[in-house]
């Protein structure tokens, strides 16, 4: 019965969410169909700006799952994307850099992890720390901006600009021209990590225990399961999506500066919560995630459509939306203590 009922919590936050996605999106062809709103293009173009977004949100979902937090997110994109475009101009291939970045995930987590998961240190104060590492870090390897040009490294510049046609829902231009939509491959590369998250946390082990810990640390250490090594493990997946993702930001915006990605991480943390995750975890699925990345590039893209909003109006609706989500899932928290 208590399982039932935290299921039907997460179900109607996911509905809620998505109903607002539909009702939002299609507010914006509604009013800016004449803009080329209605285009097939303009939704894929939201899946390829935010397609490092998706897989950042995706391990900050595994992490919030936990009851933790990470906001050390955004600097190590900074830090991966200055890795790839250093280590390319100074003669890299793209591959070992790829590489090279993956692993600086794997270790970045490993150490958050440990001092989080088996040294019990609050997941704010550790995260925090990685933060103003990774932003330092990425000065130290260079403190100017460096792009990633045909003449630095043709592979990683022919991935950023691969295409990959979709045969359906194109348009005829002002000129007569057919315009086929299209996709790019860090679309790809984020909806299969977006899959593999889901049927990770859906059905296995490990993902049970994720919840299990969310829902009652305690409860589950009871029911024998490794809390130290699952905590762990989880901030280790969040960082390795993370530069899974900072290789997505960087095929986006083919450059590495000190400033880049900042701010990410609370976009990520807002597309988590507003796709339903709990902040006090247990709760939450990527699927829900990836439609609150979905709502933030429609502010973006409506904004952008409409050409006389300020800049600053995505970050004042998003953070609209996370007030009224964060009340939503208070409401259900205090529905639940008192149900027990």
């Amino acid at each position: 019965m208590k399982k039932l009922r935290s299921m039907n919590s997460n179900t109607l936050l996911l509905l809620i969410t998505i109903g607002l996605f539909i009702v939002m999106y299609a507010g914006g062809c509604i009013v800016y169909g004449a803009k080329g709103f209605t285009h097939l293009q303009t939704f894929l173009n939201i899946l390829i700006t935010n397609s490092g977004l998706i897989c950042v949100s995706c391990g900050l979902t595994v992490v919030m799952l936990t009851a933790g937090i990470d906001i050390s997110v955004g600097s190590l994109v900074a830090m991966d994307c200055m890795m790839l475009a250093v280590g390319m101009r100074n003669g890299v291939g793209a591959v070992p850099m790829c590489i090279a970045v993956l692993v600086t995930g794997i270790v970045f987590g490993l150490v958050q992890g440990f001092l989080i998961g088996y040294l019990q240190i609050q997941p704010f104060i550790v995260t925090m720390a990685g933060m103003f590492f990774g932003r330092g870090m990425t000065a130290v390897i260079c403190t100017d901006q460096v792009s990633i040009t045909k003449d630095i490294n043709e592979t990683f510049y022919n991935w950023a600009n691969a295409k990959i046609t979709i045969p359906f829902g194109g348009y005829v231009n002002n000129k007569g021209k057919y315009m086929a939509p299209f996709i790019r491959i860090e679309v790809v590369v984020a909806l299969l990590v977006l899959l593999l998250i889901f049927l990770m946390l859906r059905y296995t082990r490990f993902g049970r225990a994720l919840y299990a810990i969310g829902g009652s640390e305690q409860s589950a250490a009871m029911m024998g399961l490794n809390v130290k090594q699952t905590k762990m493990k989880a901030y280790m997946l969040s960082s390795v999506l993370t530069s899974i993702g900072g290789i997505c930001y960087c095929l986006n915006t083919m450059a590495g500066s000190v400033q880049q990605a900042t701010g990410l991480e609370m976009d990520a943390i807002s597309s988590a919560v507003i796709g339903g995750t709990l902040l006090t975890g247990g709760v939450g699925n990527v699927f829900g995630t990836f439609i609150g990345v979905l709502i933030n590039g429609t502010i973006s893209s409506i904004v952008k459509t409409n050409g006389k909003l300020a800049s600053s109006w995505p970050n004042i609706l998003t953070a609209a939306l996370l007030f009224i989500f964060i009340v939503i899932q208070s409401l259900f928290a205090a529905m639940r203590v008192k149900k027990k």
